[in-house]
């Protein structure tokens, strides 16, 4: 369905308590505009803005052009690519790049000064893999059983509309703040954080800061980390027909990772709550393998790349080294490798855990805006993955994630938002943004 056909919108769920709101409060509630919103997503989700491809710029163009339109001032920059590539404090990059924008929009307040709330989302989505898998094209959305569906919906290009849609609500409601309020779009997320990290270079800071990553109704005050890794492995060539004669990398490989998962097993908490009981808080996966060149040669050469998670608390050395220590003690106790070392390398993103400081305003504000816009009440939790928010809690900048959608959709072929997600997010942004920044 096209942007210009946006289904009837369903009506929001029974309000707060009679009294709870102000006049004003009430007011912007009610200018949280569903077709618009779903205008806005469907035409966004339509921009296949994957990682080093021409789209992901465009899809920044076309947040730069709504933020326009919204009345924000609005920073819209190149990326130095040079200095990203150089900085030894920048995140990394998994894919190359020719370009790289960034966009703020600021939504002025009548004392200026630094904005009492960031509003941050990322533009940027991975790629869609195989596409029988999908009901359809995945950046052609549809909308169905009061969802959209398609790559980027839910990681998150839906949470990036409810901060649009509740900006456009305090504008529709003549709302004048007394503070600024900012909104980060940024690129290059799902492959290290190049936006948001270049965003924050740039001088756009605040007093706060939420990221309406997909978080399935609770409010994410702290996340893992991830680093990406590279493993090779060298072996020994044979003709296939005389197995015996050379030395397999896969076989290994089998010996390395059956290590690795038993450190995987290790590094799991005891206490999984904090995590809404996930199996695997701190996972390792290998998502890509690459070894031998021809079928009837023992392999001699494997390549395996893969995802690494740090621990709450666990600093980013810590965690390699942890890492390291185990494919040297795997490789020590095996004849082939104790001669020929797998070699570790830390390619591509690098991401450190964070937490919002304990006693912050920002969660109970949070907590207390869900539900006068009409949601329940959201409970604590953590996150499994890394994201942005290590870069503002870096910077100072208490932050936090609440947004439309579950996690467990994002990346797969099933992704999607329901509407009504999208619409309660807009409404607690909204309400957060005018409690927060003040009437002017």
């Amino acid at each position: 369905m096209s942007a210009h056909h946006a289904p009837p919108v369903p009506p929001p769920p029974s309000g707060p308590p009679p009294g709870r709101l102000s006049a004003r409060e009430a007011a912007v509630l009610d200018a949280v505009d569903g077709p618009w919103a779903v205008e806005r997503l469907v035409e966004l989700v339509a921009v296949p803005s994957l990682g080093g491809t021409a789209a992901e710029a465009e899809a920044q163009h076309l947040v730069a052009r709504r933020l326009d339109e919204l009345g924000t001032d609005v920073d819209r920059w190149a990326i130095d690519l040079d200095e990203a590539a150089t900085d030894p404090d920048a995140p990394g990059q998994e894919v190359e790049r020719s370009e790289a924008w960034g966009v703020v929009g600021t939504l002025p307040g009548r004392d200026g000064g630094r904005p009492g709330l960031i509003l941050c989302g990322h533009t940027d989505v991975v790629p869609a893999g195989d596409p029988a898998q999908w009901p359809g094209d995945p950046f052609t959305p549809r909308i169905a059983d009061g969802a959209v569906h398609g790559r980027g919906t839910c990681d998150m290009k839906g949470g990036l509309v409810a901060a649009l849609t509740a900006v456009r609500a305090l504008r529709t409601a003549g709302v004048r703040l007394a503070r600024p309020l900012a909104v980060h779009a940024v690129t290059g997320e799902e492959d290290g954080g190049l936006g948001a990290w270049a965003t924050l270079r740039r001088g756009h800071l605040g007093d706060a800061c939420v990221i309406p990553e997909p978080t399935a109704g609770a409010v994410m005050t702290a996340h893992a980390g991830a680093l990406t890794f590279r493993l090779t492995l060298t072996g020994l060539a044979a003709h296939a027909a005389n197995r015996h004669l050379g030395v397999s990398t896969v076989e290994l490989f089998e010996h390395v990772h059956a290590a690795l998962r038993g450190l995987e097993a290790e590094r799991q908490p005891a206490d999984r709550s904090r995590f809404g009981d996930h199996p695997l808080p701190y996972g390792l996966s290998i998502g890509r393998l690459r070894a031998g060149d021809w079928a009837s040669t023992v392999p001699d050469r494997l390549v395996a790349e893969g995802r690494f998670g740090v621990r709450l608390g666990e600093s980013v050395a810590q965690a390699r080294a942890v890492f390291e220590a185990c494919v040297a003690a795997a490789c020590s106790a095996h004849p082939w490798l104790a001669d020929h070392p797998a070699r570790v390398e830390w390619v591509g993103g690098t991401y450190a855990g964070s937490a919002l400081p304990a006693g912050a305003p920002l969660l109970p504000a949070v907590q207390r805006a869900v539900v006068d816009a009409g949601g329940a009440r959201p409970p604590e939790r953590a996150l499994t993955a890394g994201t942005d928010l290590r870069f503002y809690a870096a910077a100072g900048i208490p932050a936090l994630h609440h947004g439309p959608g579950d996690l467990r959709l994002a990346h797969g072929p099933g992704e999607r938002v329901p509407v009504e997600d999208v619409l309660l997010s807009a409404r607690t942004l909204a309400l957060l943004a005018l409690r927060t920044c003040g009437e002017a």
